[in-house]
This record gives C-alpha cells, sequence and structure tokens, in this order.
C-alpha cells in the first residue's frame, strides 16, 4: 500500500517508519510546507518521496494529517472534497471536537477516521522521528460510528500493528481528558521553565544542581510553540477549567506554608500519592 504522511515532524515521521517496518506501507510519499523537512525527512530515509498534495492523493490509499491543529483546519476540507472510495484519511490531531465538527455532514465523511496517539516527545522536526514510538502506547479513536466501516477496519488494524493499546471516546469526550492529563501538563512545564528562568539568573547554575526531578517536570517546557499554542487555543475551554483547579491547588499549598500548618501540607501530599494506585 502506498500511504502519504502530511506533516513528516516528530508523528508524522515516526508513524512513516513504523508503517513501513511493520509491513502497512510498502511506499511513503511525504507532503510538507518546508522543502527543507521533505529533503531532511528523504535523507533520513524516513520517507520515499516527497510530492504535492494533489500528486500523493492521487496515488496513495492511506493519507494521514499529522500538523498542528490550526493547519489541519486549513488543509482538510481539500482532502475532503478529494477523497473517493479508495481513500482512508486520518489524522492524528491532540484536539478533536472543531476538526469532527469542520467534516460533520461531508459526503466523503465515511472515508475520514479521527485519531489522537497518546504518544510523543519533547522533541520536533524530521530528526526527532523514532522507532518504537508507539508501542504500548494508547490510541484513541473518535466518533467512529461515523466511519466507514472499511475505512475503520484499516486504522484499528494500522492500530493493531503499532502495537498501541485502543480506546473509543467521543470528540467531547476527548478533549476533555486530554485537557486533564496532557494539556495541562504542558503548560505546568511551560510556566515552571519561565519561573525558573526569571528567578534564577545563573543558567550555569541550573545546569549544575538539576536534579532528575526538575529534568522530568520541565521537559515538556522544550516542546514546540507551533504546535501547542493551536491546542490551547482550540480546547481552551477545557483547558481554562482544568487551570483554575490547578491554580486553587498551588494557592493552598502557598497557604499553608505560609500559616506553616505542615500537619494538612503532609496530608495533602499523601492524597496525592494516590496517584501512585493508577500510575504504575
Amino acid at each position: 500500500m502506498i500511504a502519504t504522511i502530511v506533516g513528516t515532524g516528530l508523528i508524522g515521521g515516526s508513524l512513516a517508519i513504523t508503517l513501513k517496518e511493520k509491513g502497512v506501507a510498502n511506499w511513503i510519499i511525504g507532503v510538507d510546507q518546508s522543502e527543507a523537512n521533505l529533503i531532511k525527512a528523504q535523507e533520513l530515509k524516513i520517507i520515499d518521496e516527497g510530492a504535492s498534495l494533489k500528486d500523493a492523493m492521487q496515488r496513495s490509499k492511506l493519507i494521514i494529517l499529522a500538523i498542528p491543529v490550526d493547519a489541519l483546519l486549513q488543509i482538510l476540507p481539500t482532502v475532503m472534497d478529494n477523497a473517493g472510495p479508495e481513500h482512508v484519511i486520518m489524522d492524528v490531531g491532540s484536539t478533536k471536537e472543531k476538526i469532527l465538527q469542520l467534516v460533520a455532514g461531508h459526503p466523503n465523511r465515511g472515508r475520514f477516521v479521527a485519531a489522537h496517539p497518546m504518544a510523543g516527545t519533547e522533541y520536533s522536526g524530521p530528526e526527532a522521528a523514532i522507532k518504537n514510538l508507539f508501542t504500548q502506547k494508547t490510541m484513541v479513536l473518535c466518533d467512529v460510528k461515523n466511519s466507514d466501516e472499511d475505512a475503520l477496519e484499516v486504522i484499528e488494524n494500522l492500530v493493531d500493528k503499532l502495537q498501541m493499546r485502543l480506546v473509543y471516546m467521543n470528540g467531547v469526550e476527548h478533549d476533555l481528558h486530554t485537557a486533564y492529563v496532557s494539556h495541562i501538563s504542558h503548560i505546568t512545564s511551560f510556566a515552571l521553565a519561565l519561573t525558573v528562568l526569571e528567578k534564577e539568573k545563573e543558567q550555569g547554575r541550573i545546569f549544575e544542581l538539576a536534579s532528575g526531578g526538575f529534568e522530568s517536570t520541565v521537559r515538556l517546557a522544550k516542546s514546540s510553540p507551533d504546535m501547542w499554542v493551536p491546542i490551547f487555543k482550540h480546547n481552551r475551554n477545557n483547558v481554562l477549567d482544568v487551570l483554575d483547579e490547578h491554580i486553587n491547588q498551588l494557592q493552598q499549598m502557598k497557604q499553608l506554608l505560609e500559616n506553616e500548618d505542615y500537619e494538612t501540607f503532609y496530608k495533602l501530599i499523601q492524597k496525592s500519592n494516590k496517584i501512585r494506585k493508577i500510575l504504575k
């Protein structure tokens, strides 16, 4: 099968590597607005060739859209308008509600499968693409009742070949829960990095004293704003909701420290430790 990957960065590139490795596709066409990314992806043998979207769609069965949500919302109507019964279109956007609203009622809606692989690193670009990025991670498929049975079967088989866990949700549910377990982690990491950069003026000391705990907490602050600003924009209400609660928890801890109420602080940390039972 010939597959087209629109967006040859971390997620698109890693998908390209794995689809070829697992035998899902025998030829990968890359589409990217950055000519430099296409050249680098070919040099790294992530894709077999670069092409225009129009040319790629004429030759491919599977089209995967692995670009930031803003760009995805712009390009998706064109992809849907040019889709035929032979095509299977999958996006891997980190928010889903607006994407699903955009394709609702489209004559080719059945050829589209909305997906979100819960996997990634803090790096971007073709050089960030790696093998086994998706192994034992979760793939969320949304509103599958609106996808054609054969299109859904192609994507479910792809997920199986990627060795991912499969979860089904609707778009609204997806955006709510990803705000709680993914988007808040990133916005907190960005804020923590800004806090340390503001308070600790000696960059050498940050490097010398940063422990594993700090590095793991602030790691996500290396993530690309090109990807994350559109996510915060399109999932704004859910992110604001969870951010309000996060700020409330921080204010509570601040108040306990100000009052030197270490007994209550102890109990609060104990309560937080319950996360161990969920994340083993």
